[in-house]
């Protein structure tokens, strides 16, 4: 039991990733190009799906749910990383601080759930696609957008309240770059065994049931698309399936090393937190674009359609 007789915490102090000068100023390019494409392109990604009719299907709308919470998950942490790494004193109010942790989580789980989702739309069109149509109707597609979302606040509203409910009191230094419960609970005056306990049954929740789900939706499909007589058939289903596969094991494998192993060094935390943190929400709509014959199409379209507009002003 630490000391309780101190003055309660109002503000943090993070600590960062270095606190040497040049690796600041090198990180701050690193994060500032990393977000810009980030912004880029997801918001690009949003864009072609909403204009073109083609990608009006229930895969591209879960794709764009997910592309939002990309959006928001990286700008709710990447400008305030971005500010402190130009200034000498890294502080943030308790209030801020609670903030960031809440739609951090809530962006984050809801990202989980639509993982699972996605991988449930591709398990009925790859091994139901006589029936996709009449499962995957446009009311049962935001049935489990909304479920998603919901799912994700849910989640994060617990984790966040157990956080944040434990006295914090005397050290306010944040070994971290941004609030994120891990880091915080270690501050915390008083056992944290039940905090604990209740996040780690949160991740059981978001991270474990998903990650399950998922597991079985690509064990039926991987014995659907090798019973496939057609080469070209097996050849464009793992093509469909294997850029959301790549985003799953790509955010789920950081998320599960934070969230659901052994506490490990702080500096392996904060890498990895940089990784789901910062680079995942990059990596989603590049992934899912370089990918996919659709996107690209519609993004050649909308270049075809802008130039040929251009032109006929220019003349």
């Amino acid at each position: 039991m630490r000391e309780t007789n101190q003055t309660q915490v109002t503000e943090f102090l993070l600590l960062g990733l270095s606190d040497d000068p040049h690796t600041q100023k090198l990180l701050f390019i690193l994060f500032l190009g990393v977000y810009l494409i980030t912004v880029l392109a997801n918001l690009l990604l949003t864009y072609l799906v909403q204009v073109d009719s083609r990608l009006h299907t229930p895969m591209y709308f879960f794709l764009c749910n997910l592309s939002l919470a990309d959006f928001c998950f990286s700008t709710n942490i990447v400008p305030q990383a971005l500010a402190h790494l130009l200034s000498q004193k890294k502080v943030i109010s308790f209030t801020r601080c609670a903030t960031q942790l809440l739609f951090f989580l809530i962006f984050g789980c809801t990202q989980c759930a639509f993982l699972a989702v996605m991988s449930y739309d591709r398990y009925v069109a790859i091994c139901n696609p006589l029936h996709y149509p009449s499962i995957m109707t446009w009311r049962v597609c935001v049935q489990l957008a909304a479920g998603s979302w919901t799912s994700g606040i849910l989640v994060s509203v617990v984790d966040t309240t157990f956080t944040l409910s434990l006295p914090y009191q005397g050290s306010n230094s944040i070994a971290h770059f941004f609030c994120e419960a891990p880091a915080l609970l270690i501050l915390a005056s008083t056992d944290t065994h039940t905090s604990e306990m209740v996040i780690f049954l949160m991740g059981v929740v978001i991270l474990l049931i998903p990650v399950s789900l998922i597991l079985v939706s690509y064990s039926h499909i991987i014995v659907t698309v090798v019973r496939m007589k057609s080469a070209v058939g097996r050849l464009k289903a793992f093509s469909t399936c294997g850029s959301h596969l790549m985003v799953v094991i790509l955010f789920y494998g950081s998320a599960i090393v934070t969230y659901m192993t052994p506490k490990s060094s702080k500096e392996q935390e904060k890498l990895v937190s940089v990784f789901y943190g910062v680079v995942t929400p990059m990596l989603n709509p590049l992934i899912y674009s370089l990918r996919n014959k659709d996107v690209k199409g519609a993004l050649r379209k909308v270049a075809t359609r802008n130039f040929s507009c251009r032109l006929e002003i220019f003349h």
